[in-house]
């Protein structure tokens, strides 16, 4: 690779795993997520949801930004993010990543009538969910809320959680992150 040529973030984040001499089994038991989808991570072909993403960045010990060499590249003084599609659900950074910020702002849009595929989420901290449009079905633990526009919930991150729309239209939510 060309040294000024950028790794992609699944690039990043196996150079950061194989810098700690981390297994991808103990990457995956470090992070609670599954080792094959670590591996398709790591491989670019699938696009991690923001907790994973979150999990990857504490436990390889390193800020998001850094990991994601090429938006960070795209990324100016005013925050520049592109959308980023991970399964059912679209998610764009409205704030700026840092190894000082703990606060992170994300628009997220879950397209009609689809349930939540793949692992739950959790990561540490709390979550803060603002339904801006549609209708949004969250499961946190062993509880399940079902949320119109302008309703919101705020919960242990923690916890395992997944997000589904039950909706025939779009669900847009502002989703703020705290990490400590």
């Amino acid at each position: 690779m060309a040294k000024d040529q950028k790794k992609s973030f699944g690039q990043s984040v196996k150079a950061y795993r194989e810098g700690k001499r981390l297994s991808i089994k103990e990457l995956a038991h470090e992070t609670g997520y599954p080792a094959d989808l670590l591996e398709k991570v790591e491989n670019d072909e699938t696009t991690p949801p923001v907790a994973l993403v979150l999990q990857l960045s504490r436990t390889l010990k390193v800020d998001v930004a850094t990991l994601d060499q090429n938006e960070n590249k795209k990324a100016s003084s005013r925050v520049k993010s592109q959308k980023r599609r991970a399964g059912s659900y679209a998610y764009k950074q409205l704030t700026k990543s840092g190894a000082d910020k703990h606060l992170g702002g994300y628009l997220v849009t879950i397209e009609p009538d689809t349930v939540h595929e793949g692992v739950e989420y959790h990561h540490e901290g709390e979550e803060f969910i603002y339904v801006l449009k549609g209708h949004l079905s969250i499961s946190v633990g062993k509880n399940t809320s079902l949320l119109e526009r302008g309703e919101c919930i705020h919960f242990n991150s923690a916890l395992h959680h997944a997000l589904s729309n039950p909706s025939g239209e779009k669900a847009e939510l502002l989703v703020v992150l705290y990490i400590p």
